[in-house]
């Protein structure tokens, strides 16, 4: 199991670069499939999905009092999983993590 994350651990990392990182950690991990990076990976993608698709509601606003919330919100969930992937944890990020799991369990 250790040996797993200590393998996993940059693929893990990249997963939370946004939208770019996210393909880039799913190639890294499609010949040898390590289960440490592939959750992380899930939690980067629905991150992804999560940041696009709250970019497009909100870009209608056009305000700075209504953007500014949700970036702090997605900066800090990647933060958070970024720093759990370095520590070798497969803990969900707080709010989202667990239907992130449920919705991209298919990817691995």
């Amino acid at each position: 199991m250790n040996n797993t994350i200590e393998e996993g651990k940059a693929t893990a990392i990249t997963s939370y670069i946004l939208i770019v990182g996210v393909l880039i950690a799913i190639s890294m991990n499609s010949e040898n499939k390590n289960s440490f990076a592939s959750f992380h990976i899930r939690q980067g993608l629905g991150l992804s999905i999560t940041f696009i698709s709250l970019g497009l509601i909100i870009s209608n606003f056009n305000s700075i009092m209504i953007a500014a919330p949700m970036w702090v919100f997605i900066t800090v969930l990647m933060f958070y999983g970024i720093f759990s992937a370095s520590k070798g944890s497969t803990k969900p990020l707080p709010l989202v993590g667990s239907f992130y799991q449920k919705w991209f369990k298919n990817i691995s």
